[in-house]
């Protein structure tokens, strides 16, 4: 009988290892597909067998597959975050192609278009900033003028909070333009530029599955005018009539974007109004969210994606009920970054689950304004939120790291 098989299109590297020690956990055999193998370490050192080809050429993705499945039983085709937007529509249209589980790829992409995506949510009721689509600099200018001060930013498409500023004035409004309008977007002839209303309140990250809320955290940021996250923490504190509203305004974004199977992210901020809805992203989210999730509920959300992408039935019963809290290393400043110390002693802190460092000393640092900027993190665990709060700032304390 053949080998049972799992194909991850690329990888991730925070969660790239958690799907494949996942996939080899329930018996699967786990196969990569990525542009360039080399770029994920944990292959080689896991001797995970990877298959270097175009992973944005749907036939040659398919030719792959299809020469894969003359050995092994595919069971399923899979994806995370990281990946870019749009090879998450190709990942759906691959197991469409092999009739696999997976999502509708046409759901996927009115995800990935913000401005559609807004659309969607807003004729179905769901609450959303204020929002104008723009193709050029005087759009946005009139548009900026029409929303009011501030407002938020972004291209149409993208992750990762890149591209994403808060304008607070006609001065970096216009600079702004220029970056945005500047940049070369071969897949797009023309730009598309989201100009939204700030909406201001606290931040709140909701996972789901199917039709299920599995968690919500809370996430605060660097300061403007960019959105670095600096802190993630799973449960956020909610009262029990927040929190009822919250899971309710998820599921409606769900319906009104018929995102009825699998993972999805979430984004609101809780303005005067209650929960708005930032955006929906039809995907896990990526970063530490996982361990976080898996900490604080007992549920391992990456295991049950691959559960629900072979076809078997997901369990998503809380097991307990801590604190679980990512603190993001973030440079203040371009430069070299120095030598790093006291990771050692952070780690060994009872309560301190891990101290990871993405980037070695030596490293040239120039801040772009968005996920990249973040080199390490520190995570802590614990029954109470003040003893999960006190660590993790003891365990930062003790990291030594600069830029100089």
């Amino acid at each position: 009988m053949p080998r049972k098989a799992l194909i991850l299109v690329e990888g991730h590297r925070t969660n790239g290892l958690l799907y494949i020690k996942a996939a080899q956990h329930l018996g699967l055999h786990p196969i990569v597909l990525a542009r360039d193998p080399t770029q994920y370490d944990y292959l080689a050192a896991e001797s995970i067998e990877a298959v270097r080809l175009d992973t944005d050429d749907f036939d040659a993705l398919i030719h792959a597959c299809s020469r894969l499945h003359a050995t092994y039983n595919i069971c399923g085709i899979i994806g995370f975050g990281g990946l870019s937007e749009s090879r998450h529509v190709t990942i759906a249209k691959l197991n469409r192609y092999f009739a696999l589980p997976g999502s509708n790829p046409a759901s996927i992409e009115r995800c990935i278009d913000k401005f559609i995506q807004r659309q969607f949510l807003a004729q179905a009721g769901v609450p959303v900033p204020a929002y104008r689509l723009a193709q050029n600099a005087a759009e946005i200018e009139s548009s900026a003028a029409e929303l009011g001060w501030p407002v938020i930013v972004k291209p149409s498409e993208g992750s990762g909070s890149t591209g994403v500023r808060l304008c607070r004035d006609a001065d970096e409004l216009a600079e702004h333009t220029t970056y945005l309008l500047g940049r070369k977007d071969p897949s797009h002839s023309s730009p598309k530029i989201l100009v939204e209303e700030f909406a201001r309140g606290p931040f709140y990250d909701v996972v789901t599955m199917g039709n299920s809320v599995v968690a919500i955290g809370a996430a605060d940021f660097n300061g403007p005018p960019y959105f670095v996250p600096c802190q993630s923490t799973f449960p956020a504190q909610l009262t029990e009539e927040e929190h009822k509203r919250v899971v309710d305004v998820s599921l409606r974004s769900l319906r009104a974007l018929d995102l009825g199977w699998g993972p999805a992210n979430l984004e609101l901020r809780w303005a005067e109004r209650g929960p708005v809805v930032i955006e929906v992203n039809a995907r896990l989210p990526g970063w530490t969210t996982p361990r976080l999730v898996q900490l604080a509920y007992g549920i391992d959300i990456i295991n049950e994606h691959i559960n629900l992408a072979i076809g078997n039935a997901c369990d998503l019963r809380t097991r307990h009920s801590d604190i679980a809290i990512a603190r993001f290393l973030v440079p203040d400043r371009d430069g070299i970054l120095a030598p790093i110390d006291g990771t050692s002693r952070a780690a060994a802190l009872p309560g301190v689950v891990e101290v990871g460092f993405y980037t070695g000393a030596g490293t040239q640092i120039i801040r772009k304004g968005n996920y990249l900027d973040i080199i390490g993190h520190v995570i802590v665990a614990s029954p109470e939120r003040t003893r999960a709060e006190a660590v993790l700032q003891r365990a930062v304390d003790l990291i030594g790291w600069s830029i100089i």
